[in-house]
């Protein structure tokens, strides 16, 4: 298997490109552009098995959006929490406050992009961008050429709702534009809103898609959600037609197998996979995992795989808190195996592979000097030698195993979640995870065919156990678990004997 073969399930990583960058240029004493990284720090993360590097905030960001994060005291703390010697200068403006989808001249601009690219594809790495499609910073261009590219407000809803309004000058007088806004939350004061129910806005958003489709190989999409045509209905009473379908097939055309993430929330994960993306976030697991509840994770797993292979697995990303923090020790391997061993598209992110514990803000292009975590390290260089590098979990079939109860009246088989692993070479795996805070013990009926008769060697590949057991018996009752709290094994089964 290469990567070029492009695996069933494939991993992600995210890369805060301005802080990266940063840190990358104090480390060498000297400015470091996109063109600049060495040669081993992308070697690291072909080693590691990454099939995709997401570059977070490569585009460029205006004047205006740098001045409203500057400005604005609701931020400050935040910034301040993450950067306790925060200066000015490290507030750079949100990175999807997009002024142009123009690599940012920091950062080297797009030959130091076209650069980077090429020796990623080298390493057998492909290159994610954003795409952020339901609103564009206040000096974005068509601001002033376009204004009716804007959701339009009037002085009765500047005065009703001044957070979600702003005045602007246009090259048509001044307006009132709406700012993008979450319809659960606030306006984004760093942005405007676009308006989908204007046919000549989703053209000209389609041909930006065609240009930046010519720098990467997949976009992740902003807030996909939001321009769906109910959720757009619902906030700003305007009825526009489908936008995803048609922008997704034309970049395919043009592209062929061009990779499209969605970020999503409210259950519409199936709805935004129907309108054409591969992946979208799945942070329903994200929450249940947080929330300690097995038996939530299990139901949430049981959907089918036409479903479950399109979601993007995460502990953490630029928006939640970091996994280290919020997960405490051994809690966190729990986790991890639970969400990277479960199928679909594994996701992490810049410094959870360090156990990192300060979230950085998109609004910064500098972070905190954080020491490494050599435990939580470990565990990930093991964690992504296995899921990475084994065709079995990059290719294999997926499937869950439900755990039965060891013994009457022992109800803790309700805290273990559990998987099979299935390759076509006959490489079989099983996972179980205890996720809960007590031992726990349950029976296994593992799904595997040719056990009946023989013998079986498990050798747990994420540890160090090693046991014998005969297949008829590990089909009925079962594999016996029995695992402290938090505990997990990978077993790999290796037949012996005739």
């Amino acid at each position: 298997m290469t990567r070029e073969s492009r695996a069933r399930y494939s991993s992600l990583y995210e890369i805060n490109t301005r802080v990266w960058l940063r840190r990358l240029s104090r480390a060498a004493g000297k400015p470091v552009t996109l063109a600049d990284v060495d040669d081993a720090t992308l070697d690291d993360l072909a080693r590691r098995g990454f099939d995709w590097i997401w570059l977070l905030s490569v585009w460029r960001t205006g004047a205006a959006g740098r001045a409203v994060s500057r400005s604005n005291p609701a931020w400050e703390p935040e910034f301040r929490a993450a950067l306790p010697d925060l200066t000015e200068e490290d507030i750079c403006g949100s990175g999807f406050a997009i002024s142009a989808y123009e690599v940012d001249e920091a950062l080297g601009g797009r030959a130091a992009l076209a650069e980077f690219r090429a020796r990623l594809a080298a390493r057998g790495l492909r290159l994610m961008l954003d795409f952020v499609p339901n609103h564009t910073a206040l000096d974005h261009p068509w601001v002033s050429r376009h204004p009716d590219f804007y959701v339009q407000g009037d002085e009765q809803a500047l005065a009703a709702a001044p957070a979600d309004y702003c005045r602007v000058a246009t090259d048509q007088g001044a307006r009132i534009l709406a700012h993008g806004r979450d319809p659960n939350f606030p306006g984004w004061p760093d942005t405007l809103q676009l308006n989908y129910a204007n046919p000549t806005l989703q053209a000209a958003l389609m041909a930006e898609l065609a240009m930046i489709a010519e720098h990467c190989d997949g976009l992740r999409c902003d807030m996909a959600m939001l321009v769906l045509p109910d959720v757009f209905r619902r906030s700003w009473g305007l009825t526009p037609p489908a936008f995803w379908p048609k922008a997704i097939a034309a970049v395919r055309e043009a592209h062929r197998g061009f990779t499209f993430l969605a970020e999503a929330y409210w259950d519409l994960e199936w709805e935004l996979q129907q309108q054409g993306f591969d992946y979208c976030y799945d942070k329903r697991l994200y929450d249940r995992l947080r929330h300690s509840d097995a038996g939530a994770v299990r139901a949430h797993l049981g959907a089918g795989l036409d479903y479950q292979d399109r979601l993007a697995r995460f502990l953490e990303n630029h928006d939640e808190p970091r996994a280290a923090a919020v997960f405490p020790w051994p809690r966190h391997q729990a986790a991890a195996i639970a969400a990277s061993f479960a199928p679909g598209l594994r996701f992490f992110h810049e410094g959870q592979l360090d156990g990192a514990r300060v979230r950085v803000p998109v609004h910064l292009c500098r972070g905190p000097l954080e020491s490494r975590n050599a435990e939580i390290a470990d565990f990930y260089d093991r964690l992504l030698g296995e899921l990475t590098k084994t065709d079995t979990f990059r290719d294999g079939a997926w499937s869950l195993i439900p755990p039965r109860s060891a013994w009457a009246g022992n109800p803790t088989w309700q805290d273990l979640i559990s998987y099979a692993w299935h390759a076509r070479d006959g490489r079989d795996y099983a996972v179980v995870v205890n996720y809960s805070d007590h031992r726990a013990q349950c029976h296994l009926r593992l799904p595997f065919a040719n056990l009946a008769g023989r013998q079986f060697q498990l050798i747990d590949v994420m540890g160090s156990e090693v046991y014998h057991r005969d297949g008829t018996g590990l089909i009925d009752p079962g594999l016996f678990i029995d695992l402290e709290a938090w505990r997990y094994n990978v077993f790999r089964l290796n037949s012996v004997g005739s």
